[in-house]
C-alpha cells in the first residue's frame, strides 16, 4: 500500500476511533481558520477564545444529553424551559432562605432530577411520545420559570457564580501563564499519547493490523501541536482570567459520557434501542429503564447547564434557556448523529457545538445582526446536511459518513435479498 493510500485510510477516515475524531477535529480547525482570516485574525486571540469557552459551555452540556436521547430514538425540547426553572427556584432558595451556594448546586440537580424522573415514566413507562411529553414539558416549566420569579430577576451569590463566570486560579510561580490551564494543557498531551500508545498495544495483542508508524506520528504531531497552541491562549490571557471553571466541567462531563458510552453495557444498550428496539428487547435490554434513565439524565443535565448560565450571568431571568434545545440538537445532528437514532458520538456532538457556536461568534465579531445570525446559522444547518446527504446518494464524498464509517464496520457486509412475497409475513428483517 503506498504512503498515500496510507495517509487517506489512517489518517482522514480510517476504522480506528482515534482517526474518526482526528478527523472531526481537522473539520473544526478549518471553520475557525476560515473565520479567522475572516475577521483579522480575532477568532484566535486570547481573549476571544476564552469567551466562546464561556458563553457557549452550556449548550455543549445539553448537546451531550441531546445526544443520548437522540440515539435512543427520542428528542427532547423542553431543556430550555427545564434549565430556566432550575435556575430560578435555585436562585430563589438562595436568596429568599440563605442556601449555601454548594447547597444550592445539589438542589438544583435534585430538581433536574425529578423533572426527568416526571418526563421519563411518561415516556418509557406510560408511551407517550417523547416529542409530545417535551413539548408539554417546554410549556409547563417556562410557565413555571415565570411564576416563580414574577417574571422577573433574581440575583445569585458571589461563590455560586463562580461555576459559570470563575477560572482557573494562579498558583505557583510567575511564568508569564496561568501555570493551572498550562498543567491541564499538558495532562491533555499526555493522554492523546497515551490513548495512541493504548490502541497500537490493543491491536497488537488481538493481531490486527495497525497504522504504520510513521501516520500516527503524523496525527500525535497534529493533535499535540492543536492541544499546545490552545493551551498557550487560554493560559495567556488578561491577568485574572484563565481557562474557564465552566470549561473544566465540560470536559469532566465529555470524558465521563465518553467512557459510558463507548465501554458499559448502559452505554451500548442506548444505542441497541435507538438501532432497533424491537431487536434489542427480544435481547434482553429493558427498554423501559433506558428510555426512563436517557430521559432523567437529559433533565439533570439542563439543570446544570441551567445554573451555569446564570452564575455566569449573575441573575436568574425570565428570559432564560429561550430556543436553547434547538442549538443543542443543531450540534448533534451537525455532530453525524441519525435522525432516526442508533448512531453518534459524545465527541462528535461537541464537535457540531463548536462549529455552531465558532459560526454565531464569527458573525457578531463581524457586526452581523442578530437576526442575520439565526438566519445565516440555519441555512448553514440544512445545506450542511442536505449537501451531505446528496454526497452519499451519488456515492461521493461525505463528511458525515466518513465520520461514521467506523460504526458502519460493524454491520454485516453480505447482501440481503429482497424479501419474498410467499416467506411468512410475521418474519421481518431485523437491522444489524
Amino acid at each position: 500500500m503506498s504512503r498515500i493510500s496510507d495517509l487517506q485510510k489512517n489518517l482522514f477516515g480510517g476504522t480506528t476511533s482515534n482517526a474518526r475524531q482526528f478527523g472531526m477535529i481537522a473539520t473544526l480547525v478549518a471553520i475557525v481558520l476560515l473565520f479567522q482570516i475572516w475577521t483579522g485574525g480575532l477568532t484566535l486571540t486570547s481573549g476571544n477564545l476564552i469567551a466562546v469557552v464561556s458563553q457557549y459551555s452550556y449548550i455543549l452540556i445539553l448537546a451531550i444529553g441531546m445526544l443520548m436521547v437522540i440515539v435512543a430514538g427520542h428528542i427532547d425540547l423542553s431543556v430550555g424551559s427545564v434549565a430556566a426553572f432550575t435556575g430560578i427556584v435555585v436562585a430563589k432558595t438562595m436568596q429568599e432562605h440563605s442556601l449555601p451556594w454548594p447547597l444550592g448546586i445539589l438542589l438544583g440537580l435534585l430538581v433536574g432530577a425529578a423533572i426527568g424522573a416526571w418526563q421519563g415514566f411518561w415516556v418509557a413507562y406510560v408511551g407517550v411520545p417523547a416529542f409530545i411529553v417535551t413539548l408539554a414539558g417546554m410549556l409547563l416549566f417556562r410557565g413555571g420559570n415565570q411564576y416563580i420569579g414574577n417574571a422577573d430577576t433574581v440575583p445569585v451569590p458571589v461563590g455560586f457564580r463562580d461555576i459559570g463566570a470563575g477560572f482557573l486560579p494562579e498558583v505557583g510561580p510567575d511564568t508569564g501563564y496561568n501555570n493551572l490551564t498550562l498543567l491541564l494543557g499538558l495532562v491533555a498531551c499526555a493522554g492523546v499519547v497515551w490513548r495512541e500508545w493504548r490502541a497500537r498495544q490493543t491491536r497488537r495483542v488481538m493481531h490486527a493490523d495497525a497504522a504504520p508508524v510513521w501516520v500516527t506520528g503524523i496525527r500525535l504531531v497534529v493533535m499535540v501541536g492543536v492541544i499546545v497552541f490552545a493551551t498557550l491562549r487560554f493560559a495567556g490571557g488578561r491577568i485574572g482570567t484563565s481557562f474557564p471553571i465552566s470549561g473544566i466541567i465540560l470536559i469532566a462531563l465529555v470524558l465521563a459520557y465518553s467512557y459510558y458510552t463507548r465501554n458499559t453495557i448502559g452505554g451500548r444498550h442506548i444505542y441497541a434501542v435507538g438501532g432497533n428496539s424491537r431487536a434489542a428487547e427480544l435481547s434482553g435490554v429493558k427498554l423501559r429503564r433506558v428510555n426512563f434513565l436517557v430521559m432523567m439524565n437529559m433533565s439533570v443535565l439542563a439543570a446544570l447547564a441551567g445554573m451555569i448560565f446564570v452564575a455566569r450571568s449573575a441573575a436568574s431571568g425570565p428570559q432564560d434557556g429561550l430556543s436553547w434545545e434547538l442549538d443543542a440538537i443543531a450540534a448533534v445532528f451537525i455532530g453525524g448523529a441519525a435522525v432516526s437514532g442508533g448512531l453518534g458520538t459524545i465527541s462528535g456532538s461537541i464537535v457540531g457545538g463548536l462549529v455552531m457556536a465558532l459560526l454565531n461568534n464569527g458573525l457578531q465579531l463581524e457586526g452581523v445582526g442578530s437576526d442575520m445570525v439565526q438566519i445565516i446559522k440555519g441555512l448553514v444547518l440544512l445545506l450542511a446536511v442536505a449537501f451531505d446527504v446528496y454526497s452519499k446518494s451519488q456515492g461521493r464524498f461525505s463528511i458525515i459518513g466518513t465520520l461514521m464509517r467506523p460504526f458502519r464496520q460493524n454491520e454485516t457486509s453480505t447482501p440481503v435479498d429482497p424479501p419474498n412475497p410467499a416467506s411468512d409475513p410475521d418474519k421481518a428483517p431485523v437491522a444489524g
